[in-house]
């Protein structure tokens, strides 16, 4: 046996694995599927060890008997072009203070460590962002499981990496969304908003809204004025263009600072409205038509793009691998073009803004772009 010194976890040496189990948790992305292929494929090609999906992600592990699949590479071949994920997932009932059927909140982080222990399972790869991996990791630490993680989310805002599972994708629609949305406001005199995902940074919009062509970004990061839009706007109306369009990410808070939200039916407040707030006020201020566009989940569906397919892939074998080598408690991190990975502890304590001295917001302004500042 040999030891995580800095928390004391007893972990297996390579020769007594034999059966992993593998979870997608927090929001679904596109590449989910291609990393949950690369994970079979190497561990049950590489070191003949059996894998279990395990559904609908702890979730499945308080369930008796636990939601498991045993996951095959002939099952899976398919699956590096399938959106979502096969093993389904969650982001709300944190385990540590999980709601009850009797309308109470308890801890439920041992039932899933029974849960795991039930299953026979030697290691477990864990897919998820920052929130998931934290609680992942809690529960591993707490129940001596050898974990291991792979990073995805369309907000890209997990440290340590450079890129998650799900950002390229969740771009390559928004730009789209942006081409198309080009025309129809040429046609009509308007300016188009496009509000994306991206929870509190604004790496979708940054990105889509340069590839896109958009004349106005608005990050979480960069406070804006109306004022600034609405100078801006005619700006280019003075010049002859008769349209404009704005991307801005759904963190941007309204001009006093305050975060714009709606809450659902089953009581989950959600950002979400920044879009309309906006045009609202452009409208009036610029005497410009606008028109809004909410891309929602459609960001996180649909085909995986080439290369959410292969960072998933790549991450996918770098998980098993690093299980093979007994290195848990570590992630797996896409830096200078290579795999490598890191502790989670580091990874989930860095939160990934945009730069405000990075690459993109200097092409940003070197393009002419607006970000609202001035």
């Amino acid at each position: 046996m040999t030891s995580l010194l800095s928390h004391g976890i007893e972990v297996t040496a390579m020769g007594e694995i034999r059966r992993i189990g593998i979870l997608t948790s927090g929001g679904d992305c596109a590449g989910l599927n291609a990393a949950i292929r690369a994970v079979v494929h190497r561990a049950e090609g590489t070191y003949g060890w059996e894998v279990y999906g395990i559904q609908k992600s702890t979730q499945g592990l308080l369930q008796r008997p636990p939601a498991v699949r045993q996951l095959t590479s002939e099952e899976t071949y398919p699956l590096r072009v399938t959106g979502g994920t096969i093993l389904g997932t969650t982001n709300k009932g944190n385990p540590f203070a999980f709601p009850r059927a009797d309308g109470t909140v308890g801890d439920c982080s041992e039932e899933i460590i029974e849960g795991y222990r039930q299953l026979g399972l030697d290691a477990l790869i864990g897919i998820g962002g920052d929130g998931s991996l934290a609680i992942l990791r809690r529960i591993a630490v707490q129940g001596g499981i050898n974990f291991v993680a792979i990073p995805k989310t369309i907000d890209n805002d997990l440290g340590s990496t450079e890129r998650s599972i799900g950002f390229d994708t969740a771009v390559n629609i928004a730009t789209e969304a942006l081409d198309r949305l080009h025309f129809t406001a040429a046609s009509h005199s308007r300016v188009m908003i496009l509000e994306v995902m991206g929870r509190d940074a604004g790496h979708i919009a940054i990105s889509s809204g340069i590839a896109g062509g958009a004349d106005i970004i608005l990050i979480p990061e960069i406070p804006y004025t109306l004022s600034a839009i609405c100078n801006y706007i005619q700006r280019l109306q003075e010049g002859g263009r008769n349209f404009a369009l704005m991307v801005v990410a759904e963190a941007v808070r309204d001009e006093n600072g305050e975060k714009i939200t709606h809450t659902h039916a089953l009581g989950q407040c959600r950002l979400g409205g920044i879009g309309q707030y906006l045009a609202d006020h452009i409208s009036e201020a610029a005497g410009a038509e606008t028109r809004v566009t909410v891309l929602g989940h459609v960001q996180r569906g649909g085909v995986p793009s080439a290369l959410d397919r292969l960072l998933a892939t790549a991450f996918g074998v770098a998980a098993v691998d690093l299980i093979a080598e007994g290195k848990f408690d570590h992630m797996v991190s896409w830096q200078h073009r290579q795999v490598v990975s890191v502790p989670i502890e580091s990874a989930i304590a860095h939160y990934q803004a945009v730069e405000l001295d990075g690459t993109l917001i200097k092409t940003a302004r070197a393009m002419g772009i607006c970000l609202g500042d001035g």
